[in-house]
């Protein structure tokens, strides 16, 4: 009897401390999908960081609600090293910075390169900053479609494309383009260049024929960008923080944070790719479509 007891006492500490240890990880859980720092106290400003081709908004939108929500963060400074990336992915990061900055003061900083997209972004910045030797410009939008048609038909390859319309498989690798097509696509490139020079007049106060006599796709350098009114002061990232201190009222050097980063597993599980790869594994068989 003593022995069983014994047993039981053991089994129900055993148990006790699972589920202790489980609300552990469900609260750090929550916490990490919340954004919030577990302890925060007195005013920051909180840095983003933008690196590489810019190919998606997703992760930068998360980590800029995220120091919005955050009451101990006083201002947000946008570091930017990247030479461009996908339209639509750098207006989404564009129109966020806009819309924060009405709330909290925003400042982009450029480091090495900030170039196309990298500058698109910096846009939505209350306030521009860039080293004298920054690599910015490049406005402008290109399409770089290869055609590999001539090496399929040197090793016998043939395709076939079943198509709803003429210009359905428009921008396909397996033959040139028509002069229809090219046509096209210029139409698109001109719609999203004027896009990019009303943006910059709107957020710059210049005149778009003033702006596209430069907005031909060359770089300059920081120094350059100034003189043309594209940012406002030359400095690194601690001016910038100084800067968006200043704009928030704050004295001295703030606290500095950057936002919690999510754990590579838990960003698989939670991504809908997660369920993707389960069908792989159940399902023998796919009808896809190319929308």
């Amino acid at each position: 009897m003593a022995s069983r007891n014994f047993w039981l006492t053991g089994l129900a500490f055993i148990g006790a401390l699972f589920l202790f240890f489980l609300l552990l990880l469900l609260i750090g859980f929550f916490l990490m999908l919340r954004g919030q720092p577990a302890l925060s106290t007195g005013a920051k400003i909180g840095i983003v960081e933008i690196k590489g081709l810019i190919t998606e908004a997703d992760g930068v939108l998360r980590e800029l609600h995220q120091f919005a929500k955050d009451d101990s963060v006083k201002a947000i400074v946008v570091r930017i090293e990247s030479p461009g990336g996908s339209v639509g992915a750098s207006q989404e990061i564009y129109r966020e910075l806009k819309r924060l900055r009405q709330k909290k003061p925003v400042v982009a900083s450029m480091g090495s390169v900030a170039a196309s997209g990298g500058l698109y972004v910096a846009l939505g910045a209350e306030k521009i900053l860039a080293s004298p030797g920054t690599l910015t410009g490049s406005i402008g939008v290109m399409i770089q479609i290869p055609n590999v048609s001539k090496l399929l038909e040197k090793i016998g390859v043939e395709a076939t494309v079943i198509k709803s319309g003429p210009y359905k498989d428009t921008g396909s690798i397996l033959r040139p383009l028509t002069e229809e097509e090219k046509a096209l696509l210029y139409d698109t490139i001109k719609d999203v260049y004027e896009q990019f020079v009303a943006t910059i007049a709107e957020a710059r106060h210049l005149e778009p024929e003033k702006i596209k006599k430069f907005a031909d796709g060359r770089v300059f350098t920081g120094k350059r960008a100034k003189e043309l009114g594209l940012i406002d002061e030359l400095g690194n990232l601690e001016d910038a923080i100084r800067l968006a201190a200043k704009l928030a009222g704050l004295e001295g050097r703030p606290q500095v944070v950057y936002p919690q980063k999510e754990k590579f597993w838990l960003k698989w599980l939670m991504k809908e790719d997660f369920s993707g790869a389960l069908a792989v594994l159940f399902a023998p068989f796919y009808l896809l479509n190319n929308l």
